[in-house]
């Protein structure tokens, strides 16, 4: 028990010299121990709740190396360029790397001078990575999920890739000696989101740390209006805060590109953030928010992960998003700083009489899907019984998608991360992606309660009133 505790004292010391902090938040320490342990975990904590610092403290403090599978550039460099200030042995191989450094960063690979590697989930199966990674001198101890919401909301019909993380673990158990633990990071999961994970990650009675979503800083309000409406509701909320830093979130490229000329015309100096953008322009994009040059910018979903801003005062959606968890993790960009921050939605009416745009939008991302899963039901008739995933992404038009949207039902499995084998018998058929958030912004009742139940917080759910949503107040 001494040796435990004696141990533990050191594990203090290191975070205490590393980060600076007196002590763990609840449940740092907790998920730090379980990570020690080598169990796999799946932790759901809410935005600001020092998620990070749970799994590069364990990395920091074991010998071997632990993969960090990220969604965004932005997200692995904002954390890279934290370590690295402290001079702490990590890296990360994306596609916007220039040459010489992705050689320096394979070169430390190879001589065992990592502890953290950042990298997607497309560059961890790429095949000049995988092999260096299945080398008997590279001896991996963890796979980190960061973002795994990302799993759940892209892994079928956007990034394929994500679905065959679960069969990387015995891969690369095939190559080393030593277990492999895997953990999933997030700040949204409900519990239909949790079994995904654990699903297709393949964890192994894990760890489970889940706090609610609640944040008492953030104040929610959802206003229901017609287009020129909008407009004019957006142009005066963001005139009357122009000395504070914010957000506007919108649905497409187009309606962002629209919304930051029409705001600039209007005397707002702003800008449009998306992922059409160059890798170049994006990053000094970042740059000039962070650094209050842009108060603030017009933007898709493209923008926030990675992008930690403590000051940020008002978020807006110009459109409701179409899940609950990405409208809490985009609101969680607010307040960091433990100040109140205002969350605004700007929803049109729900008959879409006054505003069609909303509707037609819904709809084409729904026909979108139906036609996703329809390929993928012409496929599996097609596919042989064994196969390669890139054998089929070649042979066939979002082949990679379709394969993926087939795992999700039940008809393949993943021999490893590269091949897949069909399944006989009984298939479940993928649910679609429907406009989650209509209910939310009906609701009469607390906003925050709502969601509190929508992520299965039942228990502080029950009598909760936050007192300052637009229902509440």
């Amino acid at each position: 028990m001494d040796e435990c505790n004696d141990n533990w004292e050191q594990v203090r010391a290191a975070f205490q010299r590393i980060w600076g902090y007196a002590d763990f938040r609840p449940p740092q320490g907790e998920v730090v121990r379980s990570l020690l342990s080598g169990r796999d975990a799946l932790v759901v904590l809410p935005t600001g709740g020092g998620k990070s610092i749970c799994f590069q403290l364990p990395a920091l403090l074991q010998t071997g190396l632990t993969l960090v599978v990220s969604p965004l550039v932005a997200l692995m460099e904002n954390q890279l360029q934290e370590l690295h200030a402290r001079r702490l042995p990590a890296a990360s191989l994306h596609g916007e790397l220039p040459r010489d450094r992705r050689r320096r960063v394979l070169d430390a690979l190879e001589r065992g001078r990592l502890r953290l590697l950042y990298l997607s989930p497309e560059t961890l199966l790429s095949a000049p990575v995988w092999e260096r990674l299945c080398r008997p001198d590279v001896r991996v101890r963890g796979l980190v999920l960061d973002e795994a919401h990302c799993l759940v909301q892209w892994g079928e019909t956007f990034r394929p890739a994500y679905r065959r993380l679960g069969a990387a673990r015995t891969a690369l158990r095939g190559c080393q000696a030593e277990p492999i633990a895997i953990a999933a990071f997030t700040a949204t999961a409900d519990s239909r989101a949790r079994q995904t994970l654990s699903e297709v990650l393949h964890l192994r009675r894990p760890a489970q740390f889940v706090q609610s979503p609640y944040r008492a800083n953030l104040h929610l309000n959802v206003l229901v209006m017609t287009p020129h409406g909008r407009r004019q509701r957006l142009w005066r909320f963001v005139r009357d805060r122009a000395d504070r830093t914010g957000l506007i979130y919108t649905r497409s490229r187009r309606d962002c590109e629209y919304l930051a000329t029409w705001l600039q015309e209007r005397g707002c100096v702003t800008a449009s953030y998306h992922a059409g953008l160059s890798a170049h322009e994006r990053r000094d994009l970042e740059a000039d928010w962070m650094s209050d040059r842009l108060r603030f910018i017009a933007c898709t979903s493209a923008f926030g992960m990675g992008v930690n801003k403590p000051s940020v005062r008002w978020v807006v959606h110009y459109q409701a998003p179409q899940l609950l968890a990405e409208y809490v993790q985009e609101i969680g960009r607010g307040g960091r700083d433990g100040n109140p921050a205002e969350v605004l939605t700007l929803a049109s009416e729900p008959t879409g009489w006054l505003d069609p745009e909303d509707k037609q939008r819904q709809q084409f991302f729904a026909d979108k899907q139906r036609q996703q899963y329809e390929r993928a039901e012409r496929l599996a008739r097609q596919l042989p019984s064994e196969g390669e995933v890139a054998a089929i992404a070649r042979k066939f038009h979002d082949g990679a998608i379709a394969l993926s949207l087939l795992h999700a039902s039940g008809r393949i499995e993943w021999v490893d991360p590269f091949r897949y084998r069909r399944i006989q018998g009984c298939h479940r058929k993928p649910p679609l992606v429907l406009w989650e958030v209509e209910d939310f912004l009906k609701t009469r009742d607390c906003r925050w309660r709502f969601l509190l139940s929508a992520f299965g917080c039942d228990a502080e759910a029950e009598n909760f009133r936050c007192g300052n949503c637009d229902n509440c107040r």
